[in-house]
């Protein structure tokens, strides 16, 4: 995966307590993906001057009669001869607002797992529309993605606006279009932009050519999108990873249960239980690393102490007091986007990974497959092959703590791992 870090003109203290926002872009083959990002950080002043120049020379060293910003995420040499997006590439900037990391993912059907491993941390996906094309195939495969990954925001981006001539009806038409198709799928928060990426519409600074459109740009959509509620501050969620034992005269007692948060908050006095094993105590002390902390919160990463001593390792769980406790078992179904050229097997033998905790697994049963263009189940067809999205059942030798995954997308999540080459084949969403 390539990656190139855009240094932020600002370097105060501020800008690392400043809140991060993690967004997917997806959209048919020419859509326009590469070339909304390129502007989006030239027009965001998010590059230097010897990267626009680099890309210059490029694209008139190609015949091209315009700068192509496309240059500036399409990082591969396959990428640049043929046109088009093939691996995932993370683009990092931030503005005075807020910090981003951009996952730029490929457009074609045969790169499907290649969107789910970008989206499955997003906070917001990108959805780009050819106005000259509408709502196809492809829009409607992206976002059923989104929803199974349930990526809270999405923003449809109407793209090439300056080739319909920025006519108000295609914009209307395809939004009319695509609400009709996202009814039946579980998307929340929806919002509608046309823009021209290649001229800068409305993706950076206000378009002087669509007038009828009062609405905010693209930026503005990113910049103050509310993400604060988009983790589970409801159930206490704390996988634990490591266990600090100093052994230092300072420290001699100091037993401390270090990972991040997955949901919840935990602050000292609050009953907690530990799972798998069922034992109770409450939380001592919440501890960073320069100092102890009134409460914590997902996704923070702490230390917590219990009053009590209890065998606690990595990969159990401390659940802190909540209506809904996850569930402990050994059996449990998934949604999974398989990811490797060899097919998924039944009856095969996998190492699965779950938050902190990892154990061998059996695949007992493959329930469907699901139709990633509109929904329907494939009962008569078992062949999971690479790009495919199946239902199974899984049985470990370990006991596994849960949620599902439209609860607690990290506490419902899991990775399968080929036992013979440690290549990861498939993942996976607790249904």
């Amino acid at each position: 995966m390539t990656e190139v870090f855009v240094e932020p003109e600002f370097t105060s203290a501020g800008y690392l307590d400043m809140e991060l926002l993690r967004f997917t872009t997806a959209g048919s083959v020419d859509d326009g993906k590469s070339t909304l990002i390129g502007r989006l950080l030239y027009d965001s002043k998010s590059i230097f001057d010897d990267q626009y120049d680099a890309i210059k020379e490029s694209s008139e060293k190609r015949g091209e009669e315009y700068v192509n910003l496309a240059l500036l995420t399409d990082g591969l040499r396959a990428e640049r001869e043929q046109g088009i997006t093939i691996d995932v590439a993370y683009r990092y900037f931030a503005t005075p607002k807020r910090k981003f990391i951009i996952a730029d993912t490929p457009g074609h059907i045969q790169y499907t797992r290649n969107m789910v491993t970008g989206a499955s941390t997003a906070n917001l996906a990108i959805i780009l529309i050819d106005a000259r094309k509408g709502v196809i195939e492809q829009t409607c495969r992206h976002t059923i993605i989104a929803s199974l990954l349930r990526i809270p925001h999405v923003v449809v981006c109407v793209n090439k606006m300056d080739l319909v001539e920025y006519k108000q009806e295609v914009f209307e038409g395809i939004r009319k279009d695509f609400e009709a198709f996202a009814s039946h799928l579980e998307v929340t928060d929806l919002h509608f932009l046309p823009i021209s990426a290649l001229n800068g519409d409305n993706v950076v600074d206000r378009s002087t050519n669509m007038d009828w459109y009062q609405g905010p740009t693209l930026l503005s959509v990113l910049e103050t999108t509310h993400i604060s509620s988009d983790h589970n501050h409801t159930d206490g969620r704390f996988p634990v990873q490591y266990v600090i034992r100093p052994q230092s005269t300072e420290h001699h007692d100091y037993r401390g249960y270090a990972g991040r948060i997955a949901g919840g908050v935990f602050k000292p006095g609050d009953a907690v239980t530990v799972l798998p094993s069922g034992f109770t105590s409450r939380v001592k002390s919440v501890d960073s690393y320069s100092e102890s902390l009134p409460e914590a919160f997902a996704p923070m990463s702490v230390t917590l102490t219990l009053e009590d001593e209890i065998d606690i390792s990595r990969g159990d769980m401390i659940v802190g007091s909540c209506d809904v406790t996850p569930e402990v078992s050994q059996d449990l179904e998934i949604m999974v986007c398989w990811l490797n050229e060899k097919k998924l097997a039944l009856n095969g033998k996998y190492t699965i990974k779950h938050t902190s905790r990892e154990a061998r697994c059996i695949v007992k049963d493959i329930q469907y497959k699901l139709n990633i263009s509109n929904m329907e189940r494939i009962t008569d067809d078992n062949d999971v092959n690479m790009n495919d999205i199946a239902r199974v059942t899984l049985r470990t030798t370990q006991p596994l703590v849960f949620d599902k995954y439209s609860r607690n997308r990290i506490t419902g999540s899991v990775i399968l791992i080929d036992e013979a080459t440690n290549t990861t084949v498939g993942a996976g969403m607790i249904v």
